[in-house]
């Protein structure tokens, strides 16, 4: 069924569906375009509103051949609405889904489209944020790269971003994907440019070994290897292209190479690469069953699709991996350490022996230093209760008691006699 987005556009049926909205292929002025309608939740949304309209010119203002444009920016109504290219192709995910890793060759001509493609955004002051293999789209209509792969193209430029408001995000809140995100937004520094090398190089590990270095198991343990374990090597990979995948994986910013350096240092490496087949991975601790992840609201699962066959994946989680040696060399901001299983069993431990030695008694006797507190309360505001009606009954007699008492709009001077402070006076403060 036809819906008209604003006044130009057209959409006739979904195509996409994503965490920020829904992909739907429409027709405009200029022929067919795609149309992300964002969540309803953030067309309502007045300060998000607000930003999209802000980003407009620098997101309809980014064109490269290796990013998906976009050509106009919707708000009509409820809806909020980008208006992109139509790319003739898949995504990176439904390929891996559908036909398994990609031989070295293939992979790294598809991650090195990618890499002139945030050269360019990085250079107009874009950050992506969200570097994924969702949003990564293969070209299919255009000719094939080095080794038939086909050309690639980065979409959802600005869309972390533009979600991330300044009052949706709480100060627990991580904006993007777990499985990719750089060690400094966990530890809550701003992203800048690095955080989307390192989500890229995360990627091409992706597609070369079927599943990232640090994904697997829950939502905490994933965000915890990003910042505390080395990146465990791909078997059968080439020295150099290891070497770049590592250096693009640092823990520190500053040591990763920038988006132009990757893609010429990628290209670099395609013909020691020619003819090599994908790469035997073997399966890393795949459970038979379904598994869920629950992070916030969202809830991330994975299935086993078969032997020989790239994991089937709702969302961002991964196979399970075992937890490589820990990286004595990584320079970062914050310092975690895992509990051996004998520190755990000594803590519970000597939490369980605290709870036990705690007596009934002491409780009893706190609870009669309260009654006796609140007596003494009771005494104070008596005794200061008397003391002001003997001040008042003292002023009225010597002021105008008598018969020839004083005049009318005089008060007779009250002589006060100091008091030696007593014990009772010191503030109570109650000791629980």
């Amino acid at each position: 069924m036809a819906r008209k987005i604003g006044s130009r556009y057209t959409v006739h049926q979904v195509i996409g569906r994503g965490s920020a909205g829904t992909v739907w292929l429409g027709e405009g002025p200029d022929g067919p375009v795609a149309v992300k309608l964002l969540r309803e939740d953030l067309a309502s949304d007045q300060v998000l509103v607000g930003r999209f309209v802000q980003e407009r010119a620098a997101l309809t203002g980014l064109d490269h051949p290796r990013v998906v444009g976009v050509h106009d920016m919707v708000v009509d109504g409820s809806d909020l609405a980008l208006v992109m290219e139509l790319v003739q192709g898949t995504d990176l995910r439904t390929r891996l889904e559908r036909d398994g890793v990609l031989s070295p060759e293939r992979a790294v001509s598809v991650i090195a489209d990618v890499a002139d493609g945030l050269a360019a955004a990085h250079a107009a002051g874009i950050v992506h944020r969200d570097v994924k293999p969702e949003n990564v789209l293969l070209d299919l209509a255009a000719p094939p790269a080095a080794g038939g792969a086909p050309r690639a193209k980065l979409t959802d430029f600005g869309i972390a971003r533009l979600v991330d408001a300044p009052r949706r995000t709480r100060a627990t809140r991580i904006i993007g994907t777990p499985d990719y995100l750089a060690p400094e937004i966990i530890e809550g520094l701003e992203p800048r440019a690095a955080v989307d090398i390192y989500a890229l190089a995360t990627v091409l590990y992706e597609v070369l070994a079927g599943f990232t270095p640090f994904g697997g198991g829950h939502t905490g343990a994933v965000l915890r290897r990003h910042v505390t374990e080395s990146v465990p090597p791909v078997p059968g990979l080439p020295d150099g292209l290891w070497r770049i995948i590592a250096e693009c994986l640092a823990k520190a910013p500053a040591s990763r190479l920038r988006a132009a350096e990757l893609a010429e240092r990628l290209r670099e490496q395609l013909p020691a690469l020619s003819g090599l087949p994908p790469l035997a991975v073997p399966a890393q601790g795949k459970p038979p069953v379904e598994e869920a992840i629950t992070l916030g609201e969202a809830v991330y699962a994975e299935t086993d699709a078969g032997p020989g066959t790239h994991r089937r994946r709702r969302g961002p989680a991964v196979p399970l991996v075992p937890g490589p040696s820990p990286d004595s060399t990584r320079d970062t901001h914050t310092s975690l350490r895992r509990p051996s299983p004998n520190e755990l069993a000594s803590y519970a431990a000597e939490s369980d022996a605290q709870r036990s030695a705690a007596p009934s008694a002491p409780r009893k006797g706190r609870r009669a230093l309260v009654r006796r507190r609140r007596t003494i309360a009771v005494l104070i505001a008596v005794v200061l209760l008397v003391a002001g009606a003997a001040a008042a009954f003292a002023a009225f007699a010597g002021g105008g008691g008598g018969r020839g008492g004083g005049r009318a709009g005089m008060v007779s001077p009250v002589r006060s006699v100091p008091v030696a402070p007593s014990p009772l006076d010191a503030p109570l403060i109650p000791r629980l």
